[in-house]
């Protein structure tokens, strides 16, 4: 192992970080998780991204060769509006300026953004050149942080990524398919949902770590990236897959506190400059990820 394999990653206590941990341990990374609250390991740190002297001592001690920005509040309905803000663009902003000021020279430098920034886009794929209509305060909150962070684009080597919905083993109960599976491996008979003809582009939160294990070892500063499949989903198609895996039909009743008022319809996205970065994208079919969260 050589120094210059160092890898900070913020939120590597999250769902996401746990995977992209794991990526990239398996390819010969040292990686430095960034927590919040107590350490669980060797490698990580506690490091609290709204604080710039915390922000500093951690970029000062790690001196990573490679930062993966994942921290971030990222439930959409999260309860306190400013944290949005005060996280994930000014959170984002201390450890910019925390490199700088520890005069560090990454390699790379990736920071995850969100889909949610094309909000209601009217268009059939979304591509990166698609302009952002964010319709809620999550959206906003990631828009500002690109807009922040490219600021920085001739000082630090950084890729945007725009994750499009992604699921897994371990993603929160709150989250919508883990609630629709974990119904279903109860054998519950009634489930209380939204709408159930809006549309989502699911990936396997596996690929999406592969995805970015290849963006850091790829040509791609300066460049936004969608990581999505390209392939959508309704939540009546998501229903369906799980009836067959299960062997049983829900009692599907719509709750119309679900239903938002500024729910985004429809969310699929282009993963053509995906391609042209990190070559052929091998994704995991959303049924093999429902199996997957059902087992285990």
């Amino acid at each position: 192992m050589t120094e210059q394999r160092r890898v900070l990653l913020t939120g590597a206590n999250g769902f996401t970080g746990k995977y992209v941990r794991a990526e990239l341990e398996a390819a010969g990374y040292t990686v430095i998780g960034a927590v919040v609250g107590a350490p669980s390991g060797e490698r990580e740190v506690i490091l609290d991204i709204t604080s710039p002297d915390n922000c500093r001592r951690v970029m000062e001690t790690v001196r990573p060769d490679y930062l993966v920005h994942l921290a971030a509040i990222s439930f959409v309905q999260h309860a306190d509006v400013e944290a949005f803000y005060r996280v994930n663009v000014i959170g984002t902003l201390n450890l910019m300026q925390a490199m700088a000021d520890a005069k560090l020279s990454p390699r790379r430098v990736l920071v995850a953004s969100s889909a949610n920034i094309y909000g209601n886009a009217r268009v059939g794929v979304i591509a990166e050149e698609q302009p952002p209509e964010p319709v809620n305060h999550y959206a906003t909150s990631k828009l500002a942080m690109e807009y922040m962070v490219r600021t920085w684009c001739d000082r630090l080597p950084i890729v945007i990524t725009r994750p499009f919905n992604y699921t897994g083993v371990g993603q929160a109960p709150h989250f919508l398919i883990p609630k629709i599976v974990s119904h279903f491996k109860q054998r519950a008979p009634m489930i209380e949902l939204g709408n159930l003809d809006v549309q989502r582009d699911f990936s396997d939160v596996r690929m999406v770590a592969h995805a970015y294990r290849c963006l850091l070892e790829n040509d791609c500063a300066g460049e936004v990236v969608n990581i999505c499949s390209g392939r959508p989903y309704s939540i009546r198609d998501i229903l369906g897959l799980m009836r067959d895996i299960a062997g049983y039909e829900i009692d599907v009743r719509i709750n119309p506190a679900f239903v938002r008022h500024s729910e985004v319809k429809t969310l699929v996205g282009s993963v053509d400059k995906l391609r042209r970065l990190i070559g052929e994208v091998t994704t995991i079919p959303l049924e093999d990820t429902l199996r997957w969260m059902v087992r285990e």
